[in-house]
């Protein structure tokens, strides 16, 4: 499965992005899917991760409550509705998906990545 993320921009500081995660190639709704994203400097961290029909949300700490997964599989897309962006969330935002139902938090267990699209929030 290809996936192409979109949607990063500059925000300020208690402001809202919504990125999308396009998926191509094959029957999207087999894939679990995650959002991680990667500071300058820092590892890949884990962000979210969907299930196959929408359920099974599970969210990194640092995000919860602020950041809200779903998807449209009719459509192919995951989207990540991110509120209250504050300037530690500055990022380049990747889509990932598996298939595989197992909630996973690794980078290493995700097989299809997307380019990331770049998130920064400014104070």
């Amino acid at each position: 499965v290809q996936l192409q993320a979109s949607g990063g921009g500059l925000v300020q500081a208690g402001g809202s992005l919504r990125l999308s995660c396009a998926a191509s190639g094959r029957t999207f709704s087999n894939y679990v899917v995650a959002w991680f994203r990667q500071a300058p400097g820092r590892e890949r961290e884990f962000v979210t991760r969907i299930g196959r029909s929408g359920g099974g949300t599970f969210y990194a700490g640092s995000v919860k409550g602020r950041f809200t997964v779903t998807r449209d599989n009719a459509k192919n897309t995951v989207y990540l509705q991110m509120n209250s962006l504050e300037p530690e969330d500055t990022a380049k935002y990747y889509c990932a998906a598996v298939d595989d139902p197992i909630i996973r938090v690794g980078v290493n267990f995700y097989d299809y990545w997307g380019q990331g699209t770049l998130v920064t929030v400014s104070s």
